[in-house]
């Protein structure tokens, strides 16, 4: 077809004959009338079809079983249910018109959907009824009646359940015969019919022109006043009269038809029913009225027009009024508001309230435990972290407020409301905070004093000069350099000079003339340097004067040989003055001595050492010294509108820029102050600096909030009324302080007009009756009397009595008072008589009477009838009540409550650091109960009892941890290198009552705190003074040489930056560093060459290996003489590794704890660790080293941390009290409660765990309204049919437990209370019924719906539903009608929250061959159903074949057996042949001439034997057969025992007539055998 779509295209397939066999043959073979179409028309499937064809899914069928084989049977026992599988039809159909179309279209876009699916068939479901009730009455007092017993459906039948049985059974039952003729007939009332309009439209109309035209005939007698006069009395009648603007009440009639009914039920004449009076036939009534309303009214605008992210959407109402209200049972009115979100269309803010709060007060630091107990010092140092709060207020904004004020401003202008009309979370009210601690000045040691130097070199005009010394600012402080100490010292000198040649180093000693050995000279290197000691140019020092080359000796072979000087000592004293001097001395020794001829001698020992002045300035130092910063004022030269030095500074705004000045003095020290020129002007510190001025903060308060509402009751009680306003900005900087008076009270004003709405009640109007055109065609009713109903009107009121809208009453006030009520004109025989009075008063508790009084009114008092005291009575007396009360406690102990003034300092409570934790003396409450002599509960007052029973408690004040402080740092644990040192502190007393907790402690009750130090390697060193003179052991006398033996002393120093300056204990200084104090050496002789000391090793090439080597060198100070050498002047030695090679590493310890400063106390810190040079041997040494090897540092040596801060636990104030949980009882509770503000933290004292209070509330006994029983069903004036059954309400009290019905009480006590029973305002004391006619059948009331049932099984729920059921049995009077009795009803309905019911049968103990069987809920209910047929236990136990043998009875095992005394004897099939009696063996006891008969019986073990009467003893009988014929098991084993016996026997017997042998003797050998112990260790030997 091309490409065309849709219908009309052509398909085509072969065709073929083929043979059975399957080989092709010719078409003629085959018949041509069955030949298959080779071609058919097709659709052609297009994409653009999708849209027009679809599946079309239908409906899934009924669920039906899969099909088994015949071989599996269906299960006896449905479990869960059965597998099924349903079915559905689905078809490819046009979208358009629906037409079908070929599946093919749609299965080209989308496959089929499937048609079948599995599902699930439930178990079916019996129906499930409950036990019978007890049998009824007889219907029949005499004759044959009928019993009648009902049960009620407890659950329908499901799923293809059981149908429900009969739910009623009868039998007959006769209490007599009857004496005469039965009562055939019965007068039968029918219903009332609907409420009728008496008179037509038309009738009315000319009855009111008549009255109409006798009114115009009166009126025209009168005068204008007087009729004027009567109009508006009229008008006023009329608005009190019902029909007017809200309610429309017309009294109608109703009528109801009397019949006489045959038992059988039909209706016959009414002259059958003999009976004096017919009931009557007419009432009146109220015509029913529906509820009608307005239209609604327009919306009103939006309640909520401002931004107010935290609280709910606007919204807006309308309303609508009530034209008609309900009467006669009408349909009640609808509702009167409605209410809807909306969108505020105003820019402008009205009435919104929202969250505000106070700035937050200054940081607040807690003390730490070892803080505690400081007699509450002064703490103002305090810092680290901490709390603040604040206070958090609702506020509203209004539309008054100024949109041009600042922000400061608007806080005025926001007013405190009540917290109660602020939605949402209220913001914090405390926060963690940080006070930074001050950090103090820590300075450098004092450097060397400087050269005498001009104080300015620039200026050298002055010949004065300083000497200096300097010291540098490591930490700065906090507040700047101005609290450090002085940095300079400076002492006076002559000769200043600001640049000096320096020599750096000495040349060779060079003889002189050129000769090899003799005096000589050196030529000193020089340097150019300033007073710092920094090298500068060489023609600064040109006016210095040039060091000159210094006089030396090169000695020669036969001269005294001396070793060159050592450096300078240091100097003795850091200045000079009258009795000190300071002085350094250096010393050289002799290394050989001179030859006896011809060489130069040696010194004396006195020229071995020379001596020199230094420090020779004179002690007297002087320094500038500053004292504190003044405060800062303003500057008269700057102008103040100059704020772009305006900055923030923390929370303090600058305004302008100040000016600070400070006094800066001359000081000499340990003297005091000198004029200024003593000390050098260059390094005067400033007097005055510019500084920022803060801004003056006023202090701002909120504007007072509303007064607090008085009371709403219109008592004379005296109230006050308080009102606040709150500090939300506290002054600073000689700002405005804040008022003194922050809260006013007054008393409350006496309201005029009192709150509230209230239903006002009219006269009722005259008693209506039937028309007398309804009533004439009555028999009997010749008078305008009986009963009637009369109606008045209701109108809304405010309390005060003004009017208001009836709309405000239904919202407001309590339910409306009835509009109706029954009354009756008497009749001219009826006796009329008053109310009751009530009852005069007791002059005392149960002494005299008291009596109440009525009389007859109108023409009662005429008639003789109504005269009769005994049926109308006139006055009534009963004895005065005995009232007797007694009180007694009731409930528990109530929590221990604090006094409001319960925070107080000292013993009575204590509010710790402004926490809310009370604790002290309080008081706890125990409820009373007043109970009268007739155990009914009364007001507590009766008892004179104010309802309590108080007694003071005690609430343990929390008393924390308390630890010692912290011992002092341990000395660090190495002397080189790094350590640990270690403080501690301990346990001084346990916390108790919620006191803050201990940390952990060890298990000596300490806490320890450990921190990493390092120990300076260089901080005391080895000093070795010089040699001393040789001391030749194996002397040369002519040459004064050989070897010798040279000591000097080893001191132990503590070396500082001046070197080593005093001598210490020798174990501070490293034993292994120690230099030698003696040596060896060999003294030359002369002419022998002369070497100096050996000089240092080099150093070995890293890393230390053995094949490298390491050197030391020495020089010749003397040549040798002739054939004389040198020895070698280096040394080496191979490097060994940890000898005299050692590789160094970095090694970082541990971080320390966090440590803080001083004064902090929690907060943020800073942890340590120390880096530590190592050898490789493992010991610590200088950290030089590793510097040296340029080692890489690649730790952080300082970290931040934080110490938490010890946050005590604030709660916030108790709330008010709450109202009282109960109403009225036993169990009300007044509740407080408060919540936790802030948690604690750290070791802050935790929160309590009572975060609730309670006591009792004054106990009031509990009044409702509770009806009685029904009245049984009467029907006025006939024997059945229509009828009404009455009730009475009455006021009961109880104590609220539910644990007792309650008492009448007068009703007077439930005055107050608003008429309800059980929440319904609606009170039915009356209601219509059915009074059944003799012999008629019919159908009981529903039942109430049963509890609601969930579909399971096993407790697992199968989602089929819940369902609960209610039911209607028969109840039958004649057994003549049964058959007209109609169906009994059962109705279901689906229910929520169904319950999961299970049924197990249950028996009974056996009686005879009969037990009762039943089935039982799972909720304990005995039902009938919903037990399993198949699973029930039997209850009979009958014989099969009975058991018809002589002394042959029926066993529990439901077989034969024999009576007592009897044995069964059994037929090889099994069965009981006969009985037979049992041989009795009599046993004669003690204490009786005859013997008791014990039998041995199988058959019921339980039940006693029957005793014969002249024989006081029990029977046994042995029987061998089991009932079930077999041979007991007691019986083989006395076989078997019989058995064995008798072999013993026959044993014995053997052996004791057996001939013995003769006895065989033994030669005995003459030689005897030792004896032989042999001890095996056994403890028995």
């Amino acid at each position: 077809m091309g490409s065309e779509c849709g219908p009309g295209g052509s398909q085509s397939r072969a065709v073929w004959c083929a043979h059975s066999e399957g080989w092709t043959t010719l078409h003629t073979n085959c018949d041509q009338a069955e030949r298959p179409d080779n071609q058919q028309s097709c659709f052609r499937v297009c994409d653009w079809h999708k849209e027009l064809y679809d599946w079309q899914l239908g409906a899934w069928n009924q669920c039906v079983p899969v099909m088994r084989s015949a071989r599996v049977q269906r299960p006896t026992m449905c479990t869960q249910g059965e597998e099924g599988i349903q079915t559905r039809e689905v078809g490819c159909v046009q979208k358009a018109k629906g037409e079908p179309a070929e599946d093919a279209i749609c299965e080209y876009f989308e496959p089929k959907p499937r048609l079948e699916q599995a599902c699930l068939i439930p178990c079916p479901q019996d129906c499930v009824v409950s036990e019978f009730s007890p049998w009824t009455p007889c219907s029949k007092t005499c004759g044959i009646g009928l019993q009648n017993r009902i049960r009620f459906v407890l659950a329908p039948p499901l799923f293809g359940g059981a149908a429900c049985p009969n739910l009623t059974e009868f039998q007959t039952c006769q209490l007599g015969p009857c004496q005469g003729e039965e009562s055939l007939y019965s007068l039968r009332v029918g219903p009332w019919g609907p409420c009728t309009v008496p008179l037509s439209r038309q009738t009315r109309q000319k009855l009111r022109e008549k009255v109409q035209e006798r009114l115009r005939e009166r009126g025209k007698a009168k005068d204008p006043e007087t009729r004027e006069l009567i109009k508006k009395k009229r008008n006023k009648n009329r608005q009190n009269r019902p029909g007017g603007k809200f309610w429309d009440l017309q009294i109608g009639f109703q009528t109801r038809e009397v019949t006489c009914v045959h038992k059988s039920g039909a209706v016959e004449a009414l002259s059958l029913c003999s009976q004096e009076t017919l009931p009557v036939t007419f009432q009146a009534c109220v015509i029913t009225k529906d509820c009608d309303v307005t239209e609604w009214s327009k919306w009103s605008a939006c309640t909520k027009e401002c931004y107010d992210p935290t609280s709910p959407k606007a919204v807006r109402t309308r309303t609508r009024k009530v034209t008609q209200f309900p009467v006669g049972g009408g349909i009640d009115c609808p509702e009167l508001e409605e209410k809807e979100p909306c969108t505020p269309q105003s820019d402008v803010a009205v009435l919104c309230v929202y969250w505000k709060t106070t700035e937050w007060t200054e940081c607040k630091v807690d003390l730490l435990l070892s803080q505690q107990d400081r007699r509450r010092g002064n703490h103002t140092g305090m810092c680290g972290g901490g709390t603040q709060t604040r206070e958090v207020y609702c506020v509203q904004a209004s539309t008054d407020t100024p949109s041009n004020l600042s922000p400061l401003r608007i806080k005025e202008a926001l007013r405190p409301v009540d917290s109660k009309l602020c939605l949402g979370i209220p913001p914090n009210t405390t926060q963690l905070c940080h006070i930074s601690c001050p950090v103090d000045c820590e300075v450098s040691s004092w450097s060397m004093w400087g050269p005498c130097t001009y104080e300015n070199c620039q200026d050298q005009v002055a010949k004065k000069g300083f000497k200096v010394r300097k010291r540098t600012i490591i930490n700065e402080p906090t507040g700047g350099t101005g609290n450090c100490p002085h940095l300079v010292e400076a002492i006076p000198c002559e000769d200043p000079n600001c640049y000096d040649w320096l020599v750096v180093k000495l040349e060779d000693c060079i003889p002189d003339n050129e000769e090899k050995c003799g005096p000589g000279t050196q030529i000193p290197q020089v340097q150019c340097v300033n007073s710092d000691g920094e090298y500068v140019d060489r023609q600064l020092c040109q006016d210095a004067i040039l060091p000159m080359p210094f006089i030396c000796e090169v000695p020669c072979p036969k001269d005294c040989a001396l070793s060159p000087w050592s450096s300078w000592s240091l100097c003795s004293h850091t200045c000079s003055g009258k009795n000190t001097e300071g002085k350094q001395t250096r010393t050289r020794s002799i290394l050989a001595y001179n030859a006896g001829e011809g060489g130069v001698p040696c010194p004396n020992i006195s020229a071995l050492q020379e001596v020199r002045r230094c420090n020779d300035h004179p002690c007297t130092v002087y320094h500038w010294q500053t004292g504190p910063w003044g405060q800062c004022i303003e500057d008269s030269f700057i102008p103040s509108t100059n704020t772009s030095v305006g900055r923030t500074r923390g929370d303090d705004v600058s305004c302008s820029v100040g000016m600070q000045t400070r006094k800066v003095i001359c000081v000499r020290v340990n003297v005091g102050q000198v004029p200024p020129k003593k000390c050098p002007e260059s390094v005067r510190p400033d007097t005055v600096r510019p500084c920022l001025l803060p801004c003056k903060r006023d202090c701002i308060v909120t504007p007072y909030s509303d007064w607090s509402p008085c009371p709403s009751t219109c008592g004379n009680t005296k109230k006050k009324q308080y009102r606040k306003r709150l500090i939300i900005q506290l002054p600073a900087n000689g700002g405005q302080d804040c008022p003194e008076v922050l809260t006013q009270e007054r008393d409350c004003e006496t309201p005029s007009v009192c709150e509230g709405y209230r239903w006002k009640t009219h006269k009722w109007r005259r008693c209506q009756l039937v028309p007398w055109s309804v009533r004439e065609g009555s028999p009997g009713n010749q008078e305008l009397c009986g009963l009637g109903l009369q109606v008045r009107a209701v109108s809304c009121r405010k309390q005060d009595g003004g009017q208001a809208d009836i709309e405000a009453c239904l919202k407001f006030a309590s339910s409306m008072p009835s509009l109706t009520q029954p009354c009756q004109v008497p009749c001219q025989e009826d006796c009329q008589l008053s109310s009751w009075s009530k009852f005069s008063s007791c002059t005392a508790d149960c002494v005299g009477v008291r009596t109440r009084k009525r009389m007859l009114v109108g023409r009662s008092r005429k008639h003789d009838q109504c005269k009769n005291n005994q049926l109308y009575p006139l006055s009534e007396t009963q004895y005065c009540p005995c009232n007797k009360y007694n009180a007694q406690p009731v409930g528990n102990w109530s929590d221990c409550i604090l006094s409001e003034g319960g925070r107080m300092e000292g013993q009575l409570g204590m509010k710790v650091q402004g926490d809310i934790k009370e604790c002290g003396q309080g008081y706890r409450y125990q409820a009373m109960v007043c109970y009268d002599q007739d155990n009914r509960i009364v007001e507590t007052s009766r008892c004179n009892s104010h309802g309590y029973i108080e007694e003071a408690c005690i609430i343990p004040c929390p008393s924390d941890c308390k630890l010692s402080e912290w011992s002092n740092w341990s000395r660090c644990s190495k002397s080189c290198g790094s350590g640990v040192k270690v403080r501690s502190k301990w346990l001084r007393e346990k916390p108790y009552n919620g006191g803050r907790p201990c940390p952990k402690l060890d298990h000596v009750n300490q806490v320890y705190e450990v921190v990493p130090c390092l120990s300076d390697c260089g901080q005391y060193v080895w000093v070795a003074e010089p040699w001393s003179v040789w001391k030749v052991s194996n002397v040369d006398l002519n040459d004064n040489c050989g070897e010798g033996v040279q000591t000097r002393n080893v001191k132990c120093m503590l070396n500082t930056i001046d070197g080593p300056s005093e001598q210490v204990e020798d174990y501070l200084c490293d034993p292994e560093e120690m230099p030698l104090g003696a040596r060896k050496s060999h003294l030359p002789c002369p002419e022998d060459c002369v070497l100096s000391d050996w000089g240092a090793w080099s150093p070995c090439p890293l890393p230390c290996s053995e094949n490298s080597t390491r050197e030391r060198s020495a020089y010749p100070l003397r040549q040798p003489g002739e054939k004389k050498e040198c020895p070698p002047t280096k040394e080496t030695e191979p490097c060994k590794l940890n000898r005299n090679c050692f590789h160094y590493t970095y090694n970082i310890t541990e971080w320390s704890t966090c440590q803080l400063s001083d004064k902090a106390v929690c907060g943020n810190g800073i942890k340590t660790r120390m880096l530590d040079c190592v050898r490789s041997d493992g010991k610590s040494v200088d950290l030089i080293f590793c510097k040296e090897l340029g080692l890489e540092r690649k730790w952080q040596m300082n970290a931040s941390c934080v110490v938490e801060c010890p946050v005590n636990c604030q709660l916030s104030d108790w709330s008010p009290w709450s109202d009282c949980s109960h109403t009225c009882g036993l169990a009300g509770k007044l509740w407080r409660r408060r919540t936790v503000i802030q948690a604690p933290q750290g070791d802050g004292r935790p929160c309590p765990s009572q975060m609730e209070q309670w006591k009792p509330c004054l106990v009031k006994p509990c009044y409702r309204w509770r009806y009685s029983a029904w009245s049984e069903c009467k029907s006025e004036g006939a024997r059945c049919g229509e009828g009404l059954r009455f009730r009475n309400v009455s006021c009961f009290v109880s104590d609220g437990s539910g644990r007792q019905d309650g008492s009448v009480v007068d009703d007077e006590l439930c005055g107050d209370l608003e008429p309800s029973v059980e929440g319904n305002t609606q009170i039915v004391l009356q209601e219509p019924c059915t009074v059944p006619c003799p012999g008629e059948c019919y159908l009981t009331d529903w039942t109430v719906w049963s509890s609601c049932q969930l579909s399971c099984i096993n407790g697992v729920d199968l989602s089929f539903g819940s369902v609960q059921v209610r039911s209607r049995a028969v109840v039958a009077q004649d057994p003549e009608n049964l058959l007209q009795c109609p169906e009994q009803e059962l109705e279901a309905r689906p229910c929520t929250d169904g319950e999961c019911f299970d049924y197990k049968w249950k028996s009974g103990p056996w009686r005879g061959s009969s037990r009762h069987v039943w089935c039982e809920r799972s909720d304990g209910l005995n039902v009938t159903g919903g037990c399993l047929t198949t699973a029930k236990p039997k209850a009979d136990r009958s014989c099969n074949p009975p058991c018809t043998k002589p002394q042959s009875l029926c066993t529990e095992v439901g077989v034969c057996g024999c009576e007592d005394g009897y044995t069964e004897v059994m037929t090889s099939d099994g069965l009981l042949d006969q009985c037979t009696v049992i041989p009795v063996l009599e046993i004669p006891t003690a204490g009786d001439n005859k013997a008791d008969v014990k039998t041995i019986r199988a058959f019921n073990p339980t039940q006693p034997a029957a005793s014969s009467p002249g024989r006081a003893g029990r029977t046994w009988f042995l029987q061998p057969f089991g009932p079930d014929g077999k041979m007991k098991t007691w019986v083989y084993g006395v076989a078997a025992g019989a058995f064995v016996l008798l072999v013993f026997i026959i044993s014995m017997t053997y052996l004791a007539c057996k001939k013995p042998k003769k006895p065989q003797r033994r030669q005995m050998n003459n030689r005897l055998k030792p004896l032989t112990l042999a001890y095996d260790g056994d403890a028995d030997m």
